[in-house]
């Protein structure tokens, strides 16, 4: 965004897309029943009113990491015939440490944003939270005291799609969203690493 406002670049397409499927045990039951592929790319460009990217607050924290990973396959621990025997090229997930961690760091990194630029959560238009869980999503509505109506859900037809979630999100929606409106973007993912960003709609 800093790029962009310098008019260093002018037009920047961001892309994320994540394939699951690649990395998911589908005799896992934990985790199988959880995520899919997606795709999402949006276009970014400077505008000279007040709108677009604000601000964003960004974390991480790797003592999460054991807590939501892939096991094996990587240069720390390459792939050897035990690592593939012991099923270690799936993602691994502890759910309760993932809950409590992804509830807690959407909400407040949603509610510092918001804070810092002088906006309660009535003031906010939508929050598009990154479609991990449902039950996440809708306790970080509730302890933020944002009306479920303004939070923007398809969890139900594509599953966690990891990064590619919130572009999904906001391409179902870009007909409900309105120029104007005052959005957060909030993500959790493995690390752990968390954030959210302030935005303006300008369409």
């Amino acid at each position: 965004a800093a790029y962009i406002r310098s008019g260093i670049y002018k037009k920047v397409i961001v892309v994320a897309a994540e394939k699951m499927s690649s990395m998911t045990n589908y005799s896992d039951r934990t985790t199988c029943p959880l995520f899919g592929d997606a795709a999402g790319a949006m276009l970014i460009e400077p505008s000279e009113e007040k709108v677009g990217i604000i601000d964003g607050v960004f974390h991480i924290d790797g003592t999460g990491l054991p807590h939501l990973l892939m096991k094996a396959g990587g240069s720390i621990h390459p792939a050897t015939h035990e690592t593939v025997d012991n099923n270690e090229h799936f993602i691994y997930q502890e759910g309760r440490a993932v809950y409590k961690h992804a509830v807690t760091d959407m909400l407040t990194s949603s509610i510092d944003v918001a804070t810092r630029n002088g906006l309660t959560m009535d003031d906010v238009d939508w929050l598009i939270p990154h479609q991990a869980n449902l039950r996440i999503i809708e306790a970080v509505a509730e302890r933020a005291g944002i009306d479920h109506s303004k939070v923007l859900v398809n969890i139900e037809h594509y599953g966690n799609t990891s990064a590619a979630s919130i572009p999904l999100c906001i391409d179902e929606y870009k007909n409900t969203i309105k120029k104007g409106d005052k959005i957060i973007l909030t993500a959790f993912g493995a690390g752990f690493t968390w954030g959210a960003l302030y935005i303006i709609w300008d369409l």
